[in-house]
């Protein structure tokens, strides 16, 4: 294997072997998930560029890891021993935005709030806001599937591709999807791509479905309660009810105190759970007094209803601060399962008991209005460096009881590297062999992303 064969046909400015600059391609921010060391990292310009690196990783079956900004929780873009790093953070044009089909055409490596800073002059914007919208790459999003704060009324990223190009295990270039409304030629590629985290193939470029953006700012209700089971029966009303609120997100007490301490922002310190919701349509006013009810119903101790939006974004902050203020206590499993809405209640009560039960401290946030349950497990590690034990016995048991709910194993993360011993218990055996013969249909020789996912 020649990596300088590799330099001479992509341009030697491209290829990073330098141990210590490709030390920082290694990982991403799943620090649990212990990288490899690859042999090389390409920093890609163009889907030319890809198609070469996989021809050359094919001839001399190289594994391959993609990634982008690195800001994936579950291992995903984690390196392997002696693979191919393809970086997009170099390809982050916006090569079209068009108001008349509300579509727009985006390279891999743009960051997910520029799409929607592009859209604005347009009076659209690009719906899917993960809490790292402001760093991390479409291609990252299209990779996990990811979701964020909105996606309770507006879907996670697949609902929001109509197309790809994609670069093959063998070098060859293909597109997928469409820029039409409708479309059903054909196998649904495009669908099946989005959350495949790199094991099909390299997405380049992608077209994007935007939204017109709501005609006035939305109404915020933040509410606070006493317990995490009475915030959780105040979220099943809601969704019970039909409302529809455009966001809806719950935080506990234990990471409440976390930004609190950090941040000095005056939260009180009996709350055991936040809740903030927001309505962002013609009907926001009744939508948000809809929601005050069923909060005040559910036994919320304080409920306040605002339309300022330095308001909402300072309340907004607080949640999208939750994952840097568990990190500053120690090691994290950031997880993520998802339940059914009206098994919310359960799930809650299930981290919290196996937190008590095994001592181990779980800091919880919610995109409740989903069911998507993030259960971030804090800890030191054990002297030789690996994680206690209590800390998987809890999470194996956080995992399972969400799969009992009916839930799944990750709602926006993906599986990556950490959550894979729990995979089969969720797809059963014969749908993994399914995932097995099409990742082989796709990527014969498994170099793409070896080891993650399915």
């Amino acid at each position: 294997m020649s990596v300088h064969e590799l330099a001479r046909s992509i341009g030697s400015s491209r290829l990073i072997t330098d141990p210590a600059v490709m030390d920082s391609y290694r990982r991403d921010e799943a620090h649990l998930a212990e990288p490899g060391h690859p042999a090389a990292v390409m920093l890609a310009e163009t889907a030319a560029d890809i198609s070469e690196a996989l021809k050359w990783a094919t001839a001399h079956r190289v594994p391959v890891v993609t990634r982008g900004a690195g800001t994936g929780l579950a291992g995903g873009g984690t390196a392997v021993e002696g693979c191919l790093v393809i970086s997009t953070t170099r390809m982050r044009s916006i090569l079209e935005v068009n108001p008349d089909d509300q579509l727009a055409v985006v390279e891999a490596g743009v960051i997910n709030a520029d799409i929607s800073r592009a859209a604005d002059e347009y009076g659209l914007m690009y719906a899917p806001d993960p809490s790292s919208f402001e760093i991390s790459t479409i291609g990252g999003n299209i990779a996990t599937n990811a979701g964020g704060l909105r996606c309770v009324k507006y879907g996670v990223t697949r609902d929001s591709v109509l197309g790809l190009e994609v670069v093959l295990a063998d070098g060859r270039i293909v597109r997928t999807g469409r820029r039409t409304v409708k479309g059903v030629a054909g196998y649904d590629l495009t669908s099946l791509l989005v959350g495949s985290e790199g094991t099909l193939g390299v997405v380049t470029s992608a077209t994007l479905k935007l939204q017109p953006k709501p005609k006035r700012a939305p109404v915020t209700v933040v509410g606070s309660f006493d317990s995490l089971r009475s915030a959780a029966d105040a979220v099943a009303a809601v969704v019970r009810g039909g409302i529809g609120p455009s966001l809806l997100e719950l935080i506990d007490r234990a990471t409440l105190r976390a930004v609190d301490d950090w941040k000095r922002i005056g939260l009180e310190d009996n709350t055991a759970a936040m809740l903030i919701a927001q309505a962002d349509g013609v009907d926001a006013d009744a939508a948000a007094a809809a929601m005050q009810k069923h909060f005040e119903q559910a036994g919320a101790d304080f409920v306040a209803v605002s339309q300022d939006a330095a308001e909402a974004a300072q309340l907004l902050e607080i949640r999208r601060l939750a994952y840097p203020a568990s990190e500053r206590l120690g090691q994290c499993l950031v997880e993520d399962v998802g339940v059914p809405r009206s098994k919310l209640p359960d799930m809650l009560e299930s981290i919290d008991r196996a937190a008590a039960e095994h001592s181990v401290k779980i800091m919880t946030v919610a995109h409740a209005g989903d069911g998507n349950v993030h259960p971030t497990f804090v800890f030191d590690r054990t002297a030789d460096g690996s994680v206690p034990e209590a800390v998987w016995t809890a999470a194996d048991e956080v995992f399972r009881r969400a799969l009992e709910l009916g839930g799944t194993l990750t709602g926006e993360h993906g599986v990556g590297v950490l959550k894979r011993r729990w995979l089969s218990l969720e797809l059963g055996e014969d749908s993994m062999q399914l995932h097995r013969s099409i990742k082989a249909a796709f990527d014969p020789l498994g170099i793409l992303n070896p080891g993650k996912g399915f």
